[in-house]
This record gives C-alpha cells, structure tokens and sequence, in this order.
C-alpha cells in the first residue's frame, strides 16, 4: 500500500487531535473531580448517579427538616402539657389543703387568690404554638384554641353527649342566705331572719355556663330506646327557688314550695346560669339503671377569656360573630354513630414512614377543670362571707347602741343563723375539695398519659433519625464512588494524557521538516 505524505500529515493531525482530546477530558475531571461531565460520557454512571442524587435528596429532606421539624412540634406541645399538669398539680395541693386542713380567713383569702391566678393561667397553655402554628387545634393551626379575650356577641349553638354513669355526680345546693342587719331596726326584725336549708341532688354538669337557651333535650337508654322526661328550664337559682310546684294528687300541698331548692321525685330541673341538669331522686335512679344518656342541644352567647372554643370539642354551629363575615358556620367533631372526628398532622420521616405529630385537646383536657376551678373558687367565697358576717355581728354585740338585754338576743339570734351558714359552706368547702382531690388526680393522670404518648413519639423520631442518618451517609458514599473521581489517579492520567499529546506534537513536527527531496 502507498503510504503519501499527505496520509501521514492528516494521520499526525488526527493523533494530535485524539490527544487533546483526552488531555481536555482529564483536565475536566481533574477540576470538578467528576468521572462525567455530560450524560453521553457513560450513560450507565449518569443514569446511576440521578438515581443516587433524587434519593440523597430525599433522605437529606427528612434527616434536615422533617425529623427536626417533628420533633420541635413534639417538644413545643411536651412543654405545654408539663405546665398544664403542673398548674392542676397546684389546683389538687389547694384541693388537699381545703379538704383537710382548718382554715382561716387568711388562708381562704390565700386559696381565692390563687386560684384565680390558676384558673386565668391553666388553658392559656392551649394557645401554645409552634411557627406561628397552634399546637392543639388539629389541622386549624393558625386558630386559637383558647379564646383570647372576652367576646360577648360571639354565638354558638353546641351538641354535647352527656352519660348518666360517667357525669352524674352528687352535688349540695343551698338556700336562705342571711343578710347581715346594719340598723338598730334591722336587727330588731328577727323574723326576717333566714333559716338555711341543704337539699342534695344528682346533677349533671354541662362544660358551659350561662346558657342562654336549651334548644333540644333527648334521654336515651342503652339500646337507645328514647326515655320521656319532664325538664324544666330556669333562669338561676333564685328562679328555681322562687318557683312553687303543686301536688295534683293532694290538693294544698306541695310538690316544691316557694323559696326551696328542691326537685320533685320525678322531674329534671335545667339552671341555664349554671349549667347543671338536676335529676329528682327517682328520675336520677331510672337512668342511672338503665345507663341512659343525654343528648343537649343548647345555645350560649358570650364567652369569656381563657374558654375554650366549642368547636374543637362538639358537632356546633357558630351562629353570630362581629369578626366573622362567614358565620352561620358548622363544626363537626363526631360521626353520626357518635365517634370521634381526629384531625391529625401527619409528617413523613422517612421513606414509606409517617409519624402523627399533633395531640388534640380533646383528648386531653377540656373545660371541666375550668368548672371545677370555678366551683371551688364559689365555696371558698361563700365559706369567707359567711365568716365575714360573723365577725360582722360580734363587733356589733360589742358596740354601745346594742348594749341593751334586747338588742343583745336578737343579735344572738342572728349570730346563731350565721354561724349555721357558716357551717354549712364550711362542710360544703371541705366535702367539695376531698372530691376535687380525686378529680384532679384524674386530670393528671389522663395529661401524664399523653406526655408519655409524646415521649414515645419523640424516642422514634430518635431513633427514625439515627437510621436516616446511616441511610444518608450510605447514600452519599455510593453517590462519591459512582461520581466522583480519585484526584492522585486522575493526576497520573492527565499526566500520561498530556505527555502523549507532547510527544504526538513533538512528532509531528519531525514529519514537517521530512520531504522526498532530502533523499534525491
């Protein structure tokens, strides 16, 4: 074969070309330290390196933000609930010292004031957020859980299941609470002296007071069977006290007389300002047999700082709101079947793992300790004002102007009506701390619950964590070994590649200076 000149030169070209080219490659890995600078270098690394670089991202997603993020959430509603427990914690302390302990009126001034620092600290945890985002609100995060202030226009009209076994409870109300005379006059009119009565009944308490309308009102039993009642509404306790119930059966007696707390036998009383269903004796025994149920549909309109927001807790229907263009609007937290709505958070913590973040309110708390704080700040008050009059009347029996044999009687008379209310709301105070003990006992113990809930959770994320952490290590160690290049190799290479490219120059120069005529 005739090999020309031209056949070289171009071949020379071609080999110095080749070079380069390698020279240029290994230039390019030696500076990103990539074995591939494009896709058509090797398919096989570039498609294998997509792979590696949507899972890195992935897991790097869960290992710097998910798990971090959850776990935050976790610990944002942990705390929280730690200081609710801790605010009860103190309530049940109050509770113990009440119920076994003789107080004085310093000390009952003491137990008002803190439980009213309680009950305006206690659910203002509720409103505990993380980012701007509420904690205990289900998916409502950016609403409040607690309402912030007093809304008096504000109106809901709320469904609440009540059941005879769990809520029934014994409860004291009281009737003729004497008025501390101040003139001469007063003192002398014995007669208007009020003789204090107790009457016990069960009662059942709604998570509301100051009701302004009971709208529905159905007695179940078990089987669901529906049970007629007869209920009657009253304003207050002065309405209930003020109203006479005769006895069809005998005529000029009386089933409740006028200025008693009582109930007939077989009737329910309703106090809206309260709250409380008041059974008689006999309708209290028939549906505590037949474990009945009642289902109340009732409206309030006005609620105060620090109550919670029905709607996080009942099927309601918010029905009025200055600040709300949308109202009427409906809320639904059970199913027909009477089970219970959960609106959870779900964050995704590893693949194929998901971890529910969020602890409802509803599983925890709700306002009957709000009640209760109430109902024990009402003893203590009433137990105080009654040992203020006390004190009251024994100055009075020590001033001149009722020196008189006389005057002297008939404050002992009004002395001895006192001390017997005094009495009273002592034995009351004391019978309804030993109950509160136990109460919040249960309270604490239902909140410790889902604190260790949290703490398990917060052990997964932990551990979730450390495995991701393994996992993104793994995967960023194949993604270096199917990319990345070794820097001492690729400097041996481009050392080679660059030589090869000088030597390919070096020769061809040699051919230029080489003709057919150095040999003629």
């Amino acid at each position: 074969m005739r090999v020309t000149n031209k056949m070289i030169m171009n071949n020379a070209a071609s080999n110095i070309n080749s070079t380069k080219e390698i020279v240029n490659q290994r230039n390019t890995q030696m500076t990103t330290q990539k074995k591939i600078d494009k896709p058509s270098d090797d398919p096989v690394i570039a498609v294998r390196s997509l792979r590696l670089s949507t899972t890195l991202s992935q897991v790097t997603q869960y290992y710097q933000k998910n798990i971090p993020d959850a776990s935050s959430w976790i610990e944002v509603t942990e705390t929280s609930l730690l200081n609710i427990r801790d605010l009860i914690t103190d309530c049940k302390t109050l509770a113990d010292k009440g119920a076994n302990g003789s107080l004085n009126q310093e000390d009952r001034n003491t137990i008002i004031t803190q439980l009213e620092s309680l009950q305006k600290a206690v659910f203002k945890e509720g409103n505990a957020d993380y980012a701007n985002r509420t904690v205990f609100t289900g998916y409502r995060t950016n609403s409040d859980l607690v309402f912030t202030k007093n809304e008096t226009d504000t109106e809901y009209q709320i469904t609440q299941t009540l059941s005879i076994e769990k809520n029934m409870e014994e409860h004291r109300y009281y009737n003729g609470i004497t008025k501390v005379p101040t003139t001469k006059t007063e003192v002398a009119a014995v007669t208007n002296i009020n003789d204090m009565a107790q009457t016990n009944y069960y009662r059942v308490r709604l998570n509301y007071d100051d009701v302004l309308s009971r709208d529905n009102f159905v007695v179940t039993d078990a089987a669901g069977n529906e049970i007629t009642v007869d209920i009657t509404d009253f304003a207050n306790e002065t309405e209930w006290a003020d109203y006479e119930v005769a006895d069809g059966a005998n005529p000029g007696e009386f089933l409740k007389k006028k200025g008693e707390k009582t109930v007939p036998d077989d009737s329910i009383y309703f106090i809206r300002e309260t709250g409380d269903i008041i059974l008689g004796k006999n309708i209290a025994a028939q549906l505590k047999a037949a474990d009945a149920k009642i289902d109340i549909t009732y409206t309030k309109k006005g609620f105060a700082e620090g109550e919670l927001r029905p709607e996080y807790y009942y099927n309601c229907t918010k029905t009025a709101d200055p600040l709300d263009v949308n109202v009427p609007v409906e809320y639904k937290k059970f199913t027909p079947d009477g089970e219970t709505i959960h609106y959870d958070i779900q964050y995704t913590v590893a693949a194929g793992q998901t971890i529910n973040i969020n602890t409802e309110a509803s599983d925890v708390f709700n306002s009957d300790v709000l009640r209760d704080i109430t109902e024990m700040l009402d003893a203590v008050k009433n137990a105080r004002n009654a040992h203020n009059k006390l004190d009251e009347i024994k100055k009075m029996k020590d001033e001149s102007q009722y020196a008189n044999e006389d005057d002297q009687a008939y404050l002992q008379q009004w002395y001895d009506a006192v001390k017997k209310e005094a009495d009273y709301f002592d034995d009351n105070l004391k019978k309804l701390f030993s109950t509160e003990i136990g109460k919040t006992a249960m309270y604490c113990d239902k909140i410790s619950l889902s604190i260790t809930d949290l703490g398990c959770k917060k052990d997964s994320l932990d551990l979730t964590k450390i495995r991701v952490g393994d996992q993104r290590q793994t995967v960023q160690g194949l993604q270096s070994t199917n990319d990345d290049v070794d820097l001492s190799q690729i400097i041996i290479d481009y050392t080679a590649a660059y030589t090869a490219y000088q030597a390919s120059l070096t020769a061809a120069g040699k051919l230029g200076d080489s003709t057919l005529l150095n040999y003629l």
